[in-house]
C-alpha cells in the first residue's frame, strides 16, 4: 500500500515537472504566433494563470495589431476566472475605453459590472461594492436598453437591494434590542421609505410604531403627551398603507393605548390644576 502511494507521488511529480519543463520551453520560445497560440490553447482549457502569463508578455508585441482586441478581451476574462475581481474590473473598463466600437463592448461592459457584484462582501460588513453594484448595473441597463442581460441586470439589483435591506434592517432591530427606541423608529420608518415595494413593507411600519410606543412611555412627562400623539399618527398612517394587514389589530392596540396614557396624563394635569 505504501509503495502505491509513492508511486502515484511520483507520477504526479513527474507529470507536474514535464509540465512545468514545457511551459518553460514555451515561455522561451521567440516564436510569438507560437505562443500566442498557446495561450489561446491554455485558455479554452481554464489554464487562466499559464494563458493570462502569455497572453500579458505578448501585449508589447500585438498591440496596435488586429490580435490585440481579442488578447486583451481573453486577458480580461482570466482575471475574472481567477477570482481578481477588481483586476478585472480595470480590464472590462478599460477593454472598452481601448475598444469602444468593438461587437463585445455589450458583454464587456455587463462583465465590468458583474466585477463589482462578485465583490459584495457578507452582509454584517461594509456594503459599499453591494451600492455600486447597483449603479453600475443600472447604468448598463440605460446604456444597452434592448440587451438581452437585462434580465439578469436586473435581477442582480434586485438582490443588491434585498442585501441592503437586510443590512439596514439589523441596524434598526439592533437599535430596538439596546432600548434605542427613538433612534430604532427613525430608521424602521426610513426602510420604509427606501424600500416601498418591500413584501415586509407592513412589519416595519409595525415596529415603527412599536418602537414610537416604547420611546413614547419612556420619556419624561413633559414630552409624553406629544409622543404619544405621534404613535397614534402612525398607526393612522399605517392604516391608510395597509388595511389589509395582519399585523394591523396590534399596531391599532397601540393605538388605543397610547390614547389611554393621553387621557391618564390630561387627568392628572386636571387633578392637580384643581388642587392649585
Amino acid at each position: 500500500m505504501r509503495f502505491l502511494k509513492l508511486s502515484l507521488i511520483a507520477i504526479t511529480l513527474f507529470f507536474a515537472l514535464s509540465s512545468c519543463n514545457k511551459y518553460g520551453k514555451i515561455m522561451k520560445s521567440k516564436d510569438v504566433a507560437y505562443k500566442l497560440s498557446m495561450a489561446d490553447k491554455f485558455f479554452e482549457e481554464k489554464n487562466y494563470r499559464q494563458a493570462q502569463l502569455l497572453y500579458e508578455e505578448l501585449y508589447p508585441v500585438y498591440k496596435g495589431t488586429d490580435k490585440f482586441e481579442e488578447l486583451y478581451y481573453k486577458d480580461a476574462y482570466c482575471f475574472y476566472y481567477l477570482k481578481n475581481y477588481s483586476d478585472a474590473e480595470n480590464f472590462f473598463k478599460g477593454f472598452l475605453e481601448v475598444f469602444p466600437n468593438s461587437s463585445k463592448a455589450e458583454e464587456v461592459d455587463f462583465m465590468h459590472a458583474m466585477c463589482f457584484y462578485k465583490q459584495v462582501p457578507k452582509v454584517d460588513l461594509d456594503q459599499t461594492n453591494t451600492a455600486k453594484s447597483i449603479g453600475v448595473m443600472q447604468s448598463f441597463i440605460n446604456t444597452h436598453p434592448g440587451s438581452s442581460r437585462i434580465a439578469e441586470a436586473t435581477e442582480i439589483i434586485d438582490k443588491s437591494r434585498e442585501r441592503l435591506e437586510i443590512k439596514e434592517l439589523r441596524a434598526a432591530d439592533l437599535y430596538f434590542k439596546v432600548g434605542q427606541y427613538r433612534a430604532a423608529a427613525i430608521s424602521y420608518g426610513n426602510l420604509l421609505s427606501t424600500y416601498p415595494e418591500s413584501k415586509t413593507g407592513d412589519r416595519y411600519k409595525l415596529n415603527a410604531i412599536k418602537s414610537y410606543y416604547r420611546f413614547a412611555k419612556l420619556s419624561v412627562p413633559e414630552k409624553q403627551t406629544e409622543r404619544f400623539e405621534k404613535v397614534i399618527s402612525e398607526y393612522q398612517d399605517f392604516e391608510d398603507r395597509f388595511p389589509e394587514s395582519p399585523f394591523l389589530a396590534e399596531a391599532k392596540e397601540l393605538s388605543n393605548l397610547s390614547q389611554n396614557n393621553i387621557k391618564e396624563i390630561q387627568y392628572e394635569q386636571i387633578k392637580t390644576t384643581t388642587k392649585l
